[in-house]
């Protein structure tokens, strides 16, 4: 992989990955030509004392590019005299500073650990990652040898993000279609370097602590054993296989593993990654014919923490895909069960969707 790296015309930083052999990139090539604003993140941590939960508070998202149309999207090329978020007329996989962070601090300032153990917004990060250059080429239709380019940036954030003071959880996903209320419809995830441990990978954490406490195995690698020898494998490879799991929440859910117990992305070996897309991409062009449309879905890596007190050694990378389309033009609302009480009810058998998945 090849890298390059710039700042845009805001300060924010913007790298340029490309696959082994391309030509290395013009620096003159890749100027900023717009005049922005300074990108001036306001966000605020509010602690939810009854929930337990960090609340990022983040008013100037409001002011968002919203579903431009196809001819003004900000993150294809600049070219045919148009400026965009990426100062080159083409590309293979970037990644840039989030215009409207969640939370973050202004670009280029430094960051110093924050005092105690107390998060605050500077410290994270919020990054946007375009797959390609083509408006429109979604995931599932990249070629193996793209997705790998993808997955190296994926690392290649991982590593650079968890290095950062105060950063505590790199989660990179993607989220894809209106229905799941994107934004911007050119093929792009992101990724969150959050300043503290989110509530679900902390909920798995504690579920994998008290297990090791009582039987001292490690609960993803009793689970990915159980799930490989049942009845709910969608793809099995070398080194992936990709499930239902037994209790899924959503309609269509779809988790991901690494045969060999793996903390993170940049842990992973060249076995791995040479497989990955390839798994992948059957995972994905299956999940697109079950209702012969375009799936609306999130996915989302879950890896190890960066900090050893916050369970890094007992963590396992794992790829969680899941979408709330129930049926063709039917949606799961995530009603007064699941958003009053946090009560997940499926409306599918799990077992019925890999068998379907299979079949396709």
């Amino acid at each position: 992989m090849r890298r390059s790296a710039t700042r845009l015309a805001d300060g924010r930083e913007i790298l340029w990955f490309d696959e082994p052999g391309s030509p290395p990139r013009d620096p003159a090539a890749l100027v900023d030509r717009r005049d922005l604003p300074r990108v001036t993140p306001a966000s605020q941590l509010r602690l939810d004392p009854l929930a337990g939960e960090w609340i990022a508070i983040a008013a100037h998202r409001q002011d968002r590019t919203y579903q431009p149309p196809d001819d003004e999207c900000p993150l294809c090329p600049s070219r045919d005299g148009r400026l965009t978020e990426v100062p080159s007329p083409e590309y293979q996989v970037v990644a840039f500073e989030n215009r409207f962070p969640a939370f973050g601090s202004a670009p280029g300032a430094p960051v110093a650990e924050p005092p105690g153990d107390t998060p605050v917004a500077e410290s994270g990060r919020c990054e946007v990652v375009c797959f390609t250059d083509d408006h429109d080429t979604p995931f599932a239709r990249l070629s193996a040898r793209r997705v790998r380019l993808v997955l190296e940036a994926w690392a290649d954030r991982t590593a650079e993000l968890g290095a950062r003071p105060g950063v505590r959880y790199v989660f990179p996903f993607e989220n894809r279609g209106a229905e799941i209320g994107v934004t911007l419809s050119h093929p792009h995830g992101q990724i969150y370097a959050y300043p503290y441990l989110p509530p679900f990978p902390q909920r798995m954490l504690t579920q994998v602590a008290a297990h090791r406490e009582a039987t001292g195995e490690n609960l993803f690698d009793v689970r990915l054993a159980a799930e490989r020898a049942g009845e709910r494998v969608v793809v099995a490879g070398e080194h992936w296989t990709a499930f239902v799991p037994e209790a899924a929440r959503w309609p269509v859910e779809v988790h991901l593993y690494p045969h060999r117990p793996t903390p993170d992305l940049p842990a992973l070996d060249e076995s791995q990654r040479a497989e990955f897309g390839h798994v992948y991409l059957d995972v994905l062009r299956r999940l697109d014919a079950l209702h012969d449309d375009e799936l609306p879905y999130v996915a989302a890596w879950n890896q190890a923490p960066v900090r050893a007190a916050d369970g890094r050694g007992d963590a396992r990378l794992h790829l969680r895909l899941h979408s709330i389309r129930r049926a063709p033009g039917k949606i799961k609302y995530l009603a007064g069960s699941e958003s009053g009480a946090g009560a997940f009810i499926s409306d599918v058998l799990p077992e019925a969707v890999a068998e379907r998945l299979r079949g396709l």
